[in-house]
């Protein structure tokens, strides 16, 4: 009797938030989370056992990434249903101050506390724990950008600002106004502060990432086409830029055009992965039993991770490991156009996008489709604080998914 009275009780909101979760979601992501797992110890226990890595000292542990994982992967989890059983309203509150703290933390790489790795300082080192302030800054972003976007149509629906058409500011300010420009200024704003600080990291990747997602949740938010192919072409010219005037990055395009020009150098990661895939034809050489990873192609557990993949399972491995993915988005859309309010909409959208990028970003870069970038397998490559993100950002959709039994509203 008490409980029935204590859920009569509850608001109809704090009612939905009890609602189940997306039990099909929640199945894929805990799939692809054990096999990578799985996929991460077969890949990375030789480099571990040979401490190839001067950065880390595994002790000649051939287990040692493997079990950090599974550290992070059981955080991962559990901050995921904490997430899930949160009523993703209150992100809303949270927004701002995540954006902030994100700002703070990509500002403090560029400090002594700033760590390096791979030609590029990128981590910090905080009470003796080393991440990437990266990973919270790609869900802030998506956070804040459909948090403030989820009220846009009654921000529209509300009284024309009123400007003095007489003076020359005036008339400028209604064109601005007019054509959708001064409400895209505070996003354009944390945008360039944000791309600035990984721009000095430099992270090129990164900014790529941010991009797309903060993209993703302005388009399904209503925002007019041209902004897109305006801002599209900028990008372009920036990204032309900024790779003809990097030396890292001009010979990260040689090196992806022509990578049997350097073998020895910027060229030698991507033949070794085309080796790797190569070798593994339609079924692989079996779990556990690649040859690239004994120190031949670098990064296997972490960025190239889905070349021991293709090698070790083969194409049809590979290509079930790509359903599942596909799967996931898939589902992750379906909750997104079944969303109570058009702020879980948004989260599911951004998140949802920014997945699905990483994994075709990843799978381009080590099949030779990309350029050579920092992109990680979602799920699969070794980094703690990543797979931790990855699945409490799960929790944000799963959270939503629990309010889908009510009618959509704005």
């Amino acid at each position: 009797m008490r409980r029935r009275k204590a859920k009569r009780d509850l608001t109809i909101e704090q009612q939905l938030a009890r609602g189940p979760i997306d039990l099909p979601f929640l199945a894929l992501v805990m799939l692809l989370t054990v096999i990578g797992l799985i996929m991460l110890l077969s890949a990375s226990y030789a480099s571990a056992y040979y401490n190839m890595d001067p950065n880390v000292n595994t002790g000649g542990n051939p287990y040692y990434y493997f079990m950090r994982q599974v550290a992070f992967a059981v955080l991962g989890v559990v901050a995921m249903f904490v997430v899930s059983k949160i009523d993703y309203q209150r992100l809303r509150l949270l927004s701002v101050p995540a954006i902030f703290v994100s700002i703070l933390l990509l500002a403090l790489v560029l400090t002594p506390l700033g760590r390096s790795g791979g030609g590029a300082q990128r981590w910090i080192s905080l009470a003796g724990i080393r991440f990437q302030p990266l990973e919270l800054a790609k869900i802030s972003v998506i956070m804040f950008f459909a948090a403030r976007l989820s009220k846009r149509n009654d921000q529209l629906k509300g009284p024309p600002k009123k400007w003095n058409r007489h003076t020359p500011v005036g008339r400028i300010g209604a064109f601005l106004d007019k054509i959708g420009f001064l409400e895209l200024v505070p996003y354009g704003l944390i945008l360039v502060v944000v791309l600035f600080l990984l721009y000095k990291q430099p992270h090129m990747s990164g900014m790529i990432l941010v991009l797309i997602s903060a993209a993703a949740v302005l388009f399904a938010s209503g925002i007019r086409l041209y902004w897109f192919f305006g801002a599209g072409t900028l990008a372009c010219g920036a990204l032309w830029f900024l790779i003809t005037q990097t030396e890292y990055m001009t010979a990260r395009i040689n090196a992806w055009l022509n990578p049997l020009s350097d073998l020895r150098g910027d060229g030698y990661q991507l033949w070794q992965s085309q080796i790797a895939i190569g070798s593994g034809g339609l079924l692989g050489v079996g779990l556990g039993n690649s040859h690239q990873k004994y120190l031949f192609l670098p990064e296997e557990h972490n960025d190239f991770i889905f070349a021991i993949v293709c090698e070790e399972l083969g194409l049809v491995g590979a290509c079930l490991i790509l359903a599942l993915f596909a799967l996931l988005i898939i589902r992750g859309y379906w909750l997104a156009l079944h969303a109570r309010d058009r702020f879980g909409t948004l989260l599911i959208v951004g998140i949802t996008t920014l997945t699905a990028a990483q994994v075709i970003l990843n799978i381009g870069v080590v099949t030779g489709v990309l350029p050579t970038t920092g992109i990680s397998l979602p799920f699969f490559s070794y980094g703690g604080t990543a797979l931790a993100v990855q699945l409490a950002s799960m929790g944000i959709v799963l959270a939503v998914s629990r309010q889908i039994v009510a009618p959509k509203a704005e």
